[in-house]
Order: C-alpha cells, then structure tokens, then sequence
C-alpha cells in the first residue's frame, strides 16, 4: 500500500495540488488501487520535470546534487533524433562547452537547456549589434555593391567615346582608331576586373 496524495505530497514537499497536477499531466502514476508508490513518484517526477521548476525539500536536494555533478541529468536522457543532437553539439562547441552527447545518442535534459541558452544569448547578442548599426543586412548590402560596380562599369565602358577625339587630336592619330583601340583595352581591363569574386560572410 503506497500513500495517500497528501502523504506523498508531504512527503515529497510540495502541495497536494501540485501531486494532483503531476498526476493529471502524467508525471507520475497511481499504484493499482489508487495509492502512490513515493520511490517510482520520485523517480518519476526527476525524470520529468524541468529541475529549474522544481520546489520543496525533495527539489533542493536534487539541485544541490546537480551542482555537485550531472549524474542525475545522465538519468533524466531521453531518445532524440540524431539532427537535435548535432544541432544541439554544435552550439555547445561554438560556445566552448563539451558537444559529446550522452550514451546512446541521448542528450540529457540540461545539455539541451544551456545549448538552448546559448542560442538565445547568441540571438540577443545579434540583436544588440544590429539596433548599435554594427550589422547590416547582407542581401541588402550585395545589392548595393552589385549596383555600385554596375554603375562603375557602365561609366568607364562609355568613356573611350568622350575622351577618345581629344586623345586623338593631342596624338595626332585618327579618332576612330583611337576609339577601338581604347575601347579594347578597356574591355580586356573590366573583363580581368569582372573575375574578383565578393564573399560577404
């Protein structure tokens, strides 16, 4: 015979309200008759709830052993797609924390947490610099310099036709030639100009 939801809520250091809840949403489960057994609750109950949410006595021992060591979150894994746990990985490294997941491609509930954090102050940092004006939009930016060398193409591609006549007649050479000559060698020049790739990441 297990206990009754105030016994183990008492036990347990929490309000009966709370049991009541945990049993509703399927935390923990009833013993056939109705009872609570407190050793599979408790277990239960670890494994199923965020550790930053939990209260009581039963709640700060269980903080207090998660300070000293993630023992308890290597018991709290659960099964995730292989994507979730090479994302998850790959945010840790980045942040200089340890990417090995758990045993059997498990990662434990607080590995998921502070990658999720992580992201998040990776998330605000951008945020901040792009409301300081240190981070400009990148389609944006490739437009504007797209344009900015069209126009400068363009320009210099109509020049040997303005300036060719007065080249021509400071040389003393014929006009028209001077034109195609101009206009060859410029377009030998932009082509070479044309090959420079802009990697803007």
């Amino acid at each position: 015979m297990g206990m009754s939801r105030r016994q183990y809520a008492a036990h347990r250091g929490v309000s009966h309200t709370a049991v009541g809840k945990a049993i509703s949403s399927g935390r923990i489960s009833l013993e056939a008759d109705g009872s609570i057994d407190p050793v599979t609750a408790d277990r239960q109950w670890d494994a199923q709830t965020d550790p930053a949410k939990q209260r009581g006595a039963h709640a700060r021992a269980l903080g207090t052993a998660t300070a000293a060591g993630t023992a308890r979150a290597s018991a709290a894994t659960r099964p995730v797609p292989r994507a979730a746990i090479e994302s998850v990985g790959e945010t840790l490294r980045e942040a200089g924390a340890d990417p090995d997941p758990g045993a059997g491609g498990e990662v434990s509930f607080l590995r998921a947490r502070m990658a999720n954090e992580v992201l998040k102050a990776q998330t605000a940092k951008v945020k901040l610099a792009r409301m300081k004006g240190e981070l400009v939009d990148r389609a944006r930016t490739t437009t504007m310099v797209f344009d900015l060398a069209r126009r400068e193409r363009d320009a210099w591609q109509n020049w040997p036709a303005r300036v060719a006549a007065n080249m021509a007649a400071d040389l003393g050479v014929d006009a028209h030639r001077m034109e195609q000559v101009l206009d060859n060698y410029l377009r030998q020049h932009l082509a070479d100009l044309a090959e420079v790739k802009i990697d803007l990441r």
